[in-house]
């Protein structure tokens, strides 16, 4: 959300035609403003003093309080930022500590392999960030002779996959530069001290936020002041039931103003007359029930598409008898780009199972050069996986084989892994969910036939089990999430 919102700086203008002037948007109306000198420095204070005495212990905020090279401090910020983009913070700590042991250096990041990147990432999500922080740290090395950008200016030009958001973040909190910052949380606060109740995901508003961004932020500890508003809408004035008693700005607040009034325009009382760019559209009055949460307002959130892919656990016993899998490497580029996965196969809309699994085993035996029966194939049930914009359901089947595969060298590179390399590699959530979430239930032994529970079930399934058993089981009760 962070970058995609600086991106729409980019676009929001068509350059103006035959030398004709476009004309300058209207100023917005006086209560969506920031406007008196004393209001801004006593927010500043109040916002400051709150951060200073409540602010959480963050590792990406100790170092760059504490480090003192230029260059490692704002790669600290910059590794946490990338990080923090579409993912908690709690689930970035852990991931940020042991990148920074490993990588401690913008120069120790571009000497590792993406293989390194991508194992560390895996669960992460949103995979691409990684490769694009590695891409940025070797153009750093090789083209800036190791040295990172001094302004957000220079940050957002030269550094590939930063964009405005990122390096005001950095210039601010690492160069101490007087730039503001717009993300998620800078929008449901912003949008709360002045009743901004137009859609906050949209160019003209955006360009708004970031005026207000710019004019807020406090010219002797801008890093501090940006980090405390991000930390306000994080901790305080949160999406649903916001701790409006706590807020260290509430007396700025038009929204929590608003709230206690009745419904009249004007500025007194807080709303526009007529035709304001900023106000809630018409047809979205303002609803009495949800108090300060009727700012920000998005726009209907599209629906994630919907995707069916048949994936495959082939197994073996391996040299010291445990079980072995074989992954496969995705593509260098796309969703999930490089990650390790099981053999898989995007399904057609609407394909009956029968179908699915006779795709799936035309797949195998291309890839592997030799023949695979459909009904070789034994049903282990769906695994569902939600990404930002696709709803994934992976059709999971497992095929155990007495020996090794001899695979077509021109394929996508493979190898085969015990359970604990499994999860030690570069692979997804939604791949470590395929594998743990069927585990389960003993029964027949590696090598024998494994059979249907009974004429009535040919849709049961096996398994092979950490115990070198098989497990008999009707997948039709299965669907794991």
């Amino acid at each position: 959300l962070r970058e995609v919102i600086a991106l729409h700086v980019h676009h929001r203008h068509p350059p103006p035609r035959h030398g004709r002037r476009r004309r300058a948007p209207a100023p917005p109306p006086a209560p969506h403003l920031f406007s008196d000198p004393a209001e801004i420095e006593a927010l500043r204070g109040n916002l400051l003093a709150w951060y200073d005495r409540c602010k959480r212990d963050l590792p990406w905020r100790t170092l760059a309080t504490t480090e003192l090279d230029a260059d490692r401090r704002a790669y600290a910020v910059w590794v946490s930022e990338i990080m923090l983009q579409q993912t908690q913070v709690a689930t970035v700590i852990d991931y940020y500590n042991r990148w920074m042991q490993k990588w401690p250096t913008l120069q120790a990041l571009a000497q590792a392999s993406l293989e390194e990147v991508n194992e560390l990432w895996a669960g992460l999500g949103y995979y691409s960030r990684g490769k694009r922080l590695q891409e940025a740290a070797r153009k750093v090395v090789s083209e800036l002779a190791g040295q990172m950008p001094r302004t957000a200016e220079d940050l957002q030009k030269l550094l590939p996959g930063v964009g405005r958001y990122t390096a005001g973040a950095i210039a601010s909190i690492s160069y101490g530069q007087a730039t503001g910052v717009v993300d998620g949380n800078v929008i449901r606060v912003l949008c709360r001290l002045r009743c901004i109740g137009a859609d906050s995901s949209s160019p003209p508003v955006i360009d708004r936020l970031w005026d207000m961004a710019n004019t807020l932020v406090d010219r002797s500890r801008p890093g501090d002041f940006n980090q405390a508003l991000m930390e306000l809408g994080a901790t305080v004035c949160v999406p649903k039931a916001p701790l409006c008693g706590e807020c260290p700005v509430k007396q700025h607040c038009r929204a929590r103003r608003r709230v206690s009034m009745t419904p009249k325009s004007g500025p007194e009382g807080l709303l526009c007359v007529g035709g304001c760019p900023l106000c809630p559209p018409a047809t979205e009055p303002w609803d009495s029930s949800l108090g300060v949460t009727n700012f920000p307002r998005k726009a209907a959130k599209k629906q994630p598409r919907v995707v069916k892919t048949a994936t495959c656990v082939l197994e073996r016993r391996g040299c010291h008898g445990a079980p072995e899998y074989l992954i496969v490497q995705r593509p260098n580029s796309g969703l999930l780009a490089g990650l390790w996965e099981f053999p898989s196969l995007l399904l057609a809309q609407g394909l009956q199972e029968e179908k699915q699994q006779e795709a799936l085993a035309d797949h195998l035996q291309a890839w592997m050069g030799w023949p695979v029966a459909a009904g070789d194939l034994q049903l282990i049930g769906e695994v569902v996986h939600i990404f930002s914009h696709i709803h994934q359901t992976y059709v999971v089947y497992s095929l155990p084989l007495d020996g090794d595969v001899t695979l077509d060298p021109a394929s996508s590179p493979s190898r085969w892994v015990t359970e604990e390399e499994f999860h030690a590699s570069a692979v997804s959530t939604a791949m470590k969910k395929v594998l743990g979430d069927t585990w389960a239930f003993p029964s027949f032994p590696l090598g024998s036939s494994p059979q249907p529970l009974s004429p009535s079930t040919p849709s049961s399934g096996h398994r092979l089990l950490r115990d070198g058993t098989f497990h008999v089981w009707d997948h039709r009760r299965a669907v794991l999430r």
